[in-house]
């Protein structure tokens, strides 16, 4: 499987997982300590060939796809689960821990950021739904973001991912339904 984006990871073996699952290019920004030439090189890479942020799931992924996003506006995103990226007896997470398989499947749905304003879910809806506020909502969020891949988020970040893909109200529904299956059957 060939990737024509360049993929943004954090670094090396980062990089070796990726070239282990698809063929591509990457970008390494070595940690979070992200400076303005490697950001200024993902935004040529942005603009000659698109990119995919593909971070780790945790605070410091998460960091660095926030600042990249910020300062190179339209990129693509996809994301892995936390179970997908767990290192086993390391503890960490990290893309390096992912099998190939699990690669090139978060790499085959990849979402884009939309500049769209539309709210297509409520802040309120998402309170009304659990996902906010309440002994369950941080468990909650962690499945949604695994069913719909788009990744652990809190509240805040939830409402801001859900509307940026676009994602649409009735899969949102179908996630959370089946949430709430998993909840009375677990």
């Amino acid at each position: 499987m060939k990737i024509k984006e360049i993929i943004v990871v954090e670094g090396k073996s980062d990089t070796q997982a990726i070239q282990r699952a698809v063929e591509a290019d990457t970008i390494e920004t070595n940690g979070s300590a992200i400076n303005r030439q490697t950001l200024d090189m993902i935004q040529h890479a942005q603009h000659i060939k698109g990119v995919i942020i593909f971070t780790d799931p945790d605070n410091p992924g998460e960091r660095i796809r926030k600042i990249v996003s910020q300062n190179v506006p339209g990129c693509k995103h996809a994301f892995l689960t936390r179970q997908e990226a767990f290192g086993g007896k390391t503890r960490s997470l990290g893309i390096e821990h992912a099998s190939p398989e699990v690669i090139r499947s978060a790499l085959e749905k990849v979402y884009t950021e939309s500049d769209e304003q539309e709210e297509l879910i409520s802040m309120s809806q998402l309170r009304d739904y659990g996902l906010i506020a309440g002994e369950k909502a941080k468990s909650r969020r962690e499945r949604l973001g695994e069913r719909l891949k788009i990744g652990y988020t809190n509240g805040k970040q939830l409402y801001k991912r859900l509307n940026m893909f676009r994602i649409s109200q009735a899969d949102f529904e179908s996630a959370y339904q089946a949430i709430l299956q998993e909840e009375q059957h677990g």
